[in-house]
């Protein structure tokens, strides 16, 4: 685990084995993938077929907060567990609706930062990091945090489809939330089974025996629990989608404020 202010060793790349990221990406219809993300995002569609309308729906809730806390005054946000680059990623959400905004993207995967870096680091408001989410004292310590980060000022800490890989995500939140100052903010979207059980359930356990990547779907009730002091805007934990013809609702949102 990287010590604050240090970056995080070079994890060597795993291309034959599936990656968050990269499944990720190929759910919004991304080309930044390998065989192995596409076989396992497949098999989790047939068996999940509202899989990839669960992942653009969080995208679109994203921007959703962004725009909603842009227009409160938050200028500053940590994208933890970032991903791949889009088309349209968060600092240029959030630009559209505010000046002066500064991100710092987080990511434990070195191909995702070598991403970031190439083709979002265009001016110096941005700065992307490699670090595990598991270590908050790193991040909060990292360069990159105390070059862009005013601790004085709030800061939006956003979670997009990302906390659902965590079993201790409660701890994780309350490290990196502990000291943000009053009007800084949490963004998560994130995994449920509250709505399609069993397809959510098998879902999880062909992502697991592919990548060895945990997945912890949770409840709204348990959601809720992570926002910890961040007080939940109206209408609270929200499933994401209207259902119907996609399928049940797989992801809930919700944004909360200091």
């Amino acid at each position: 685990m990287a010590m604050p202010g240090t970056r995080a060793p070079e994890a060597p790349l795993a291309l034959h084995r599936p990656g968050p990221a990269r499944v990720h990406d190929y759910l919004l219809g991304g080309k930044d993938n390998y065989a192995a993300d596409r076989d396992l995002a497949q098999r989790i569609l047939r068996v999940l077929p509202q899989a990839a309308d669960g992942a653009r729906t969080a995208r679109g809730f994203l921007a959703g907060a962004v725009r909603l806390l842009a227009r409160r005054g938050v200028r500053q946000f940590i994208d933890l567990g970032c991903g791949l680059p889009r088309a349209d990623n968060l600092h240029q959400m959030a630009a559209r609706h505010t000046g002066g905004t500064r991100v710092v993207y987080v990511d434990h995967d070195p191909l995702v930062i070598a991403h970031a870096r190439a083709l979002l680091i265009d001016g110096g408001n941005i700065a992307a990091l490699q670090a595990d989410l598991r270590a908050p004292d790193a991040i909060l310590g990292s360069a990159e945090v105390r070059r862009l980060i005013d601790p004085a000022e709030p800061v939006a800490l956003v979670f997009s489809s990302v906390l659902h890989f965590l079993p201790g995500a409660g701890d994780l939140v309350a490290g990196l939330a502990g000291t943000a100052p009053p009007g800084s903010a949490l963004v998560v979207s994130h995994l449920t089974a509250d709505f399609a059980p069993a397809a959510v359930a098998e879902a999880a356990r062909l992502y697991r025996e592919a990548s060895t990547v945990p997945v912890h779907p949770r409840d709204g009730a348990e959601i809720a629990r992570l926002l910890g002091p961040f007080r939940p805007l109206p209408p609270g934990v929200t499933p994401l989608g209207a259902g119907g013809a996609a399928g049940d609702p797989i992801v809930y949102g919700v944004v909360g404020v200091r």
